[in-house]
């Protein structure tokens, strides 16, 4: 293992990595704030501030593991979840897919903005490595975290949509998963499922979105 290599790559994807799981997690408290569960805010959880956000083992250790553990090939994470009562929003149905959504929408909205930088640094004649790697890495770990946690699997939140959206019968069946869930997920990405099936074909998705959305950006700069 190459330390000097494994110092520059946790330098440029620290950054984004942590906007990407604060703004996400406190996203899922403002909408559920906004749709009348305070418990994330009386936790102090409405917050940008990352240290609010981190779990030790999820967001820190498990990600150094397995990058040492698989030379980078495989890195999984993940941050201390902001606490949603749904019994307290106005409408728990139709307001749990709000809430659930606001996570990876989030995660959406910060790919563009990378992308954006990404795009002007370029065509601004920038050609300092480091920041054009930052913003690369800003775009993936982004979009990422947007395919992964719309993966239609209790507890991550493409679950909590599909219940939300479910008839009661359906999403009665669907929200029993949730307990075992977690590990359901991690069997079907270590087996390649979610990978080829999910996040492969959702991130090309995504960043082909990206791509449009940007045209107006990288023909002015050309």
């Amino acid at each position: 293992m190459d330390i000097s290599n494994l110092i520059q790559t946790v330098l440029i994807y620290a950054l984004p990595v942590l906007f990407a799981i604060t703004v996400h997690e406190a996203a899922h408290g403002y909408t559920a704030r906004h749709f009348g569960d305070n418990t994330a805010y009386m936790l102090g959880r409405i917050t940008l501030n990352p240290l609010k956000h981190i779990d030790p083992v999820g967001t820190i250790l498990m990600p150094l593991l397995l990058y040492f553990a698989t030379s980078g090939a495989f890195l999984f994470g993940y941050a201390k979840p902001v606490p949603v009562n749904f019994g307290n929003l106005r409408n728990p149905k139709r307001h749990m897919v709000w809430v659930a959504l606001a996570g990876p929408a989030s995660n959406f909205i910060q790919a563009v903005l990378w992308a954006i930088l990404l795009v002007a640094l370029v065509g601004t004649g920038v050609d300092e490595r480091f920041f054009i790697e930052m913003a690369r890495a800003g775009v993936l770990v982004n979009l990422v975290m947007w395919a992964f946690n719309l993966f239609p699997l209790p507890p991550l939140d493409g679950g909590r949509i599909l219940v939300g959206l479910l008839p009661w019968k359906q999403a009665h069946m669907v929200s029993r998963i949730e307990p075992y869930g977690f590990f359901i997920v991690m069997g079907l990405v270590i087996a390649g499922i979610v990978g080829a099936l999910w996040l492969r074909p959702l991130m090309s998705l995504g960043y082909s979105a990206i791509n449009l959305l940007l045209t107006p950006l990288t023909a002015l700069l050309r």
